[in-house]
């Protein structure tokens, strides 16, 4: 059973879409339940200052996606990096058990996406 956060980021999930020229990108995906997400993200003085996704997958993927670009814009890098799987569900009221790895990708895709923002700018912190 879904929380009507769940339901409310799933039927209208926030920063949908993709930023055209991203300092970087974030992907990950889960062969076994076919969820793929992708992220981009601009940053300005280590700070996120925009943030958008791209997710195939079931509600739970699309709600935690919604929820994580939610949480990660406006923070900084190391805030965002603090992010986990847990806040991301608890941000959602919870997700049933079998739902957990959705929380769970939302959050490494967006760690993934800032790798790579480090990788591409080792003088930020």
């Amino acid at each position: 059973m879904y929380t009507k956060k769940v339901k409310d980021h799933f039927m209208n999930p926030r920063n949908v879409g993709s930023i055209e020229n991203a300092d970087a990108q974030g992907e990950i995906g889960n062969p076994q339940c076919g969820d793929i997400m992708h992220i981009d993200i601009k940053v300005e003085n280590g700070v996120i200052v925009d943030i958008k996704f791209q997710t195939f997958g079931c509600a739970a993927a699309i709600a935690s996606s919604s929820m994580v670009t939610e949480i990660a814009k406006g923070k900084t890098l190391i805030e965002a990096e603090k992010l986990t799987n847990q806040m991301v569900a608890d941000a959602l009221g919870g997700l049933p058990p079998a739902k957990m790895h959705c929380s769970n990708l939302a959050a490494d895709a967006l760690h993934r996406a800032i790798q790579d923002y480090r990788r591409k700018h080792p003088e930020v912190e």
